[in-house]
């Protein structure tokens, strides 16, 4: 049987999160095990979430949050490793542009994470070690259908929206192509229909950086009680650029140096640049764990949903009575508004009600996580209409 507690078990600790979060955690058992694309089947195994609101009474109102790569289900509360706000406290609140005033809001951690939900860092039932590579690959499906469980123990038909950027973004179209009838409208941002070459690129970059440090131990560190934390900073400080653009970078640092008045002639972090791209790396391995980083870029490097249609990315859609917004944003070239077109027109293909702006910002591909009034206009347009059709009162 599926149980739904609260952990009150972790210290704040970041291995201790891996199994006994600070948020409540869906337990499912060896009667609902969980058929992986690969083949395997999952069993038992967790899925930590948090909610904020109230579910009413018709079961009408529920968001569901997708996080992206290196997020939580920490979407609106104070951090438990960190201490810092959650990741998207700027959009989702009391009287904010998610109302959790309005609307009964949940986040999980994806399957594969390391903030409760099961993932390498778990401990493996049959070993009592924690998984390390032990544990299956998983896909953007294996993620959706692990919410979809969670989803259906909370006693939810159908969802309200669901809402993601970048991997969660693929989280929110993986969504609307396979559980049609149960998601009324979609919030897509930054994210495309599959990972292109260029970001396959750049996330084997990552793996190898973690792969090759020493600590790292074939995936067994946690056993040894180490970290290849040098190996995930240098992914994070790869990745973080991609999340820049050339022109947020100049406006932020330029070629700024960095609590000094002319070079040094070695190898300290003379620039600006490069005293920000290592804290950036450093508060990263703190809270995130190496192996995750594996699973998640490999889940996002798997995703295409194209070809799970046959080629034809509008059958995804077919059918759908959903709504749906989706937005780009001008300076990403993580994720280019041609990519999100392309899944745009097969929407528009597939006889789907959607709406499509691409926001002009410097900010690059974090642009979906920050202040972008335009963003925040048209979500808030978007989901007041859909509230009127869906029959919510304000």
């Amino acid at each position: 049987m599926t149980q739904i507690k609260s952990s009150g078990k972790s210290s704040g600790a970041k291995n201790s999160q891996a199994d006994f979060p600070d948020s409540k955690v869906a337990l499912f058992g060896p009667d609902e095990p969980l058929k992986l694309d690969s083949g395997v089947v999952l069993s038992p195994f967790q899925i930590a979430y948090q909610d904020y609101g109230t579910l009413n009474e018709d079961k009408s109102n529920a968001i569901l949050i997708c996080h992206a790569l290196t997020g939580d289900q920490h979407v609106a509360n104070t951090h438990p490793v960190t201490g810092k706000p959650g990741w998207w406290d700027i959009l989702v609140g009391p009287g904010k542009i998610i109302d959790t005033e309005r609307y009964y809001v949940i986040c999980s951690n994806v399957l594969g994470g390391c903030l409760g939900s099961t993932g390498p860092a778990s401990k493996n039932p049959k070993t009592g070690k924690p998984y390390a590579l032990d544990f299956p690959v998983i896909t953007i499906g294996d993620m959706v259908r692990a919410q979809a469980m969670l989803v259906e123990k909370l006693g939810i038909k159908t969802l309200f929206c669901v809402v993601g950027g970048s991997m969660g973004g693929m989280q929110a179209l993986q969504w609307a192509a396979a559980y049609k009838e149960k998601v009324f409208s979609s919030v897509i941002l930054a994210t495309g229909a599959r990972h292109s070459a260029q970001n396959i690129a750049f996330d084997e970059i990552g793996r190898q950086a973690v792969m090759a440090d020493p600590n790292w131990l074939g995936g067994r560190y946690l056993e040894a009680g180490k970290r290849p934390t040098k190996g995930l900073a240098v992914a994070r400080m790869t990745a973080h650029v991609t999340y820049l653009s050339e022109a947020a970078l100049h406006r932020k640092f330029g070629r700024n140096l960095q609590n000094r008045d002319q070079i040094t002639f070695g190898f300290d972090a003379d620039f600006q640049i490069e005293s920000y791209l290592r804290h950036q790396g450093m508060t990263f391995v703190e809270r995130f764990d190496a192996n995750s980083y594996l699973y998640l870029t490999r889940a996002m490097d798997y995703f295409d949903l194209e070809a799970e249609y046959g080629g034809q990315l509008a059958d995804a859609f077919k059918g759908s009575r959903g709504r749906f917004f989706v937005a780009s944003f001008s300076s990403d070239w993580l994720f280019t508004t041609a990519q999100c077109r392309t899944f745009v027109h097969a929407l528009n293909a597939a006889g789907a009600r959607v709406s499509f702006v691409e926001i002009k910002t410097d900010k690059g591909h974090d642009a979906f996580l920050l202040d972008e009034p335009v963003m925040f206009s048209a979500i808030h347009s978007f989901l007041t209409a859909a509230a009127e059709q869906r029959g919510l009162t304000a």
